[in-house]
């Protein structure tokens, strides 16, 4: 009998084994594919190799693509073992942990049933699930796609011959890191977004600065515009646009999004869970639990698809399932896209404070007049804080400049703990950072508010 039994070893998964291990727990983990999941092998950490490769030739080193792909396969699977694998992350699993490679389903509470890659069955006890079953490109229902072939993330990361021409359907984080790599590499890229701007979820002022940084490298940027047909031809791909034009490409990568992967497969109704016709469970309370003895974190508990916040989930879920009083608190959860310029966000923009409510104080400084701007050479982007007018707390914060992914965490803290703005303004920051050109927008916040 185990304490746990966990379904999907990706960041989520893993962070359950650490969890419970440091709390003296035993876990059973069950994994199809590799160990880390996604992020390890085709997403964030693959990217961000790519991305510092490309930003090293960027700025005058001669490296070529192969430089850039033999770099990122040592990073994800190191000691020069092949492309992908996952003994690093095996390696680390905690004592009390044991790791079933298999495909899972729940047979009742506390009872799973694992066909392992070998073929044979393994029945495992525990006195708690935690389903953390990660998430699934979206493949959009464009006329002729699928014939013609497209490339999804995990294409995008692990690919060993740069095409002469890509095309990225989707301008979120995926597509614009993506986009800027095959640019820098002499790829002729497209990015066509649907909504009026890039990074839509992000402040505008981020969206504009990457925009205007993308096509000062070639790029070509359709926003406001979707695919409306797919065929092979001219460059390779050729896409029918919903304006009437066309673009094309010798690749196509569809960025689009991910939805958490369906769970009705799992066999969770045998243990008390109901899933809608989407094969979605019920909403979670604070404990990040469904039914009885059945717990879900990352992707699959239907929040913000972040590596971070699986981890942080994967660890609630893990000290609840043993007993703790372990609740979760997402109020200031961090955004980052690690392009050049980095952008990074949390919190609320002015918009969406007003929406709620919050008399909102939006105060933005332009990153090329800060003492860190002038000292970057062709430097774009900007510092914006909002402030809640009647508490005089910051309730968001936004920035795109160089170590923006950085300096958005003291803002993270500021907002859980409800710091006062004036806090942030009277805090001795080093001379010359973003961090304290952000602190004369905070100091500026204040004194409007005085």
């Amino acid at each position: 009998m185990f304490d746990i039994v966990v379904i999907g070893m990706g960041a989520a998964g893993e962070a359950v084994t650490a969890a419970a291990g440091a709390l003296g727990g035993s876990v059973a983990a069950v994994e199809k594919e590799l160990v880390g999941g996604e992020c390890a092998f085709w997403a964030c950490m693959p990217s961000k190799t790519l991305l510092d490769v490309a930003h090293r030739r960027r700025v005058g080193a001669d490296l070529p693509w192969k430089h850039a792909s033999d770099r990122r396969d040592w990073m994800i699977s190191r000691e020069g073992i092949d492309y992908p694998d996952d003994a690093s992350h095996v390696g680390r699993l905690p004592e009390g942990t044991e790791l079933v490679r298999g495909t899972a389903r729940v047979t009742g509470p506390g009872s799973v049933e694992v066909t392992t890659a070998d073929g044979g069955p393994r029945s495992l006890e525990a006195r708690s699930i935690i389903v953390a079953a990660g998430a699934t490109p979206v493949i959009p229902p464009i006329p002729g796609l699928a014939d013609a072939g497209f490339w999804t993330s995990r294409d995008g990361t692990s690919l060993r011959e740069l095409p002469s021409s890509i095309v990225v359907l989707g301008g979120g984080p995926v597509g614009v890191e993506l986009a800027q790599v095959y640019a820098r590499f002499g790829a002729k890229t497209t990015i066509v977004e649907g909504a009026p701007r890039l990074l839509q979820r992000d402040h505008p002022n981020s969206s504009r600065a990457l925009t205007e940084q993308l096509e000062e490298e070639g790029v070509e940027v359709r926003t406001g515009v979707r695919a409306a047909g797919v065929e092979r031809g001219g460059a390779g791909r050729r896409v029918s646009l919903s304006d009437g034009s066309t673009v094309e490409g010798a690749e196509l990568l569809v960025a689009v999004g991910r939805r958490p992967a369906s769970l009705r497969d799992l066999g969770l109704e045998e243990a008390g869970v109901t899933l809608d016709e989407r094969g979605a469970p019920p909403p979670h309370d604070q404990q990040l639990r469904i039914a009885d003895g059945v717990f879900v974190a990352g992707d699959a508990a239907g929040g913000l698809q972040f590596t971070h916040v699986a981890d942080y989930e994967g660890r609630i879920a893990a000290a609840a399932a043993m007993g703790r009083d372990a609740r979760v608190d997402l109020s200031a959860v961090p955004r980052t896209t690690f392009t050049d310029p980095e952008t990074a966000g949390v919190g609320l923009t002015a918009e969406e404070a007003r929406e709620k409510g919050i008399d909102a104080l939006e105060v933005s400084e332009d990153f090329a007049n800060t003492s860190r701007g002038v000292t970057v050479e062709g430097a774009r982007g900007h510092l914006t804080l909002v402030v809640d007018r009647e508490r005089g707390v910051i309730v968001g914060a936004f920035a795109a400049c160089p170590g923006a992914s950085e300096l958005i965490h003291e803002y993270v803290l500021a907002i859980r703990a409800k710091v006062p703005v004036r806090f942030v303004a009277e805090t001795i920051h080093a001379f010359p950072t973003a961090a304290r050109a952000a602190m004369f927008v905070a100091d500026e916040a204040a004194r409007q508010l005085a």
